[in-house]
C-alpha cells in the first residue's frame, strides 16, 4: 500500500517556514541526503509519529482558500492556549467566513490561522471554557 512520505509545501521563505513549523511541531531538521541537497525537511523526533514536511520554494502565492491544507490537533491542550502559542511564534489568525453558524458541542471546535508565508491551516480541539466558533 502507498502511504505519504512527505508533504511539501510552497513558501517563499524556507528558513522562515521551517523554523515557525519545527516551533509549532517540535519537529526536527532532517540532514542533507546528499551534497547538495539544499531542501529543508522537517520530521517528527524519532519514535515520535508523524509525516516529514519538505520547504519548496515557490513563487505562487498562498491561496485565500486553498484545495488542500494541515490540520493540526491540540491534543490535550486548550484550543485557545494552543491557538495563542501558534500566533506568537508568527501564525496569524484568519477571518475565515466558514466556521460552523451551530457548532454542535460533540465536535471539536476550530480555529483558521496562516503561517508566517500566508498558507491557511486549522487547528482543531477542546477548550476550557466553550464559546463561539473562531
Amino acid at each position: 500500500m502507498t502511504t505519504i512520505a512527505q508533504i511539501s509545501l510552497g513558501v517563499t521563505d524556507d528558513v522562515r517556514a521551517a523554523e515557525f513549523w519545527r516551533q509549532a511541531l517540535g519537529y526536527v531538521r532532517r540532514p542533507p541526503r546528499f551534497d547538495g541537497d539544499e531542501w529543508i525537511v522537517l520530521e517528527p523526533p524519532p519514535g515520535t509519529p508523524g509525516v516529514a514536511i519538505a520547504m519548496d520554494v515557490s513563487e505562487s502565492p498562498a491561496q485565500e482558500f486553498p484545495r488542500i491544507h494541515f490540520d493540526l490537533s491540540a491534543e490535550d491542550r486548550d484550543l485557545d492556549e494552543e491557538v495563542d502559542r501558534l500566533v506568537a511564534l508568527g501564525a496569524q489568525r484568519v477571518d475565515w467566513p466558514y466556521y460552523p453558524e451551530d457548532p454542535r458541542p460533540e465536535e471539536p471546535a476550530y480555529v483558521v490561522l496562516a503561517d508566517p508565508e500566508g498558507n491557511r491551516f486549522c487547528v482543531e480541539g477542546r477548550r476550557a471554557v466553550p464559546r463561539s466558533q473562531g
